[in-house]
């Protein structure tokens, strides 16, 4: 048998752009991307604080220490420039390997950048 485990999660991002003519995705900075452990393509949920909307998607990375957090395509209705949004991604573990696994989580400052 196999869980699904909260793998890591970026943790109160600012929402900088929502374009809505993209195929789709989230646009992630690259530098976010590294810190929590996601990768291009990765399927993610994004959960947004202002509005409780949730939906789920694949990553695309954005420019290394530009700050970009761009939902892209039909997810941008879900979300306004400045909404503050949890990111996270899951993983499928045995049971055991669930027991000592210890999700990473990212704390970005008001500007996405990581210390």
């Amino acid at each position: 048998m196999l869980l699904q485990i909260h793998k890591s999660k970026i943790h109160r991002a600012t929402i900088t752009q929502a374009n809505l003519n993209y195929v789709g995705s989230i646009t992630i900075d690259e530098r976010l991307m590294e810190a929590a452990n996601i990768i291009e393509g990765e399927r993610v949920q994004i959960v947004n604080n202002n509005n409780g909307e949730r939906l789920e998607t694949y990553v695309i990375p954005g420019e290394k220490d530009s700050g970009i957090i761009c939902l892209n395509g039909a997810a941008a209705r879900k979300c306004e420039v400045g909404d503050i949004v949890i990111i996270i991604s899951y993983a499928w573990m045995t049971p055991d390997e669930a027991k000592d696994y210890k999700p990473l989580t990212v704390f970005p400052n008001e500007k996405n950048q990581v210390d």
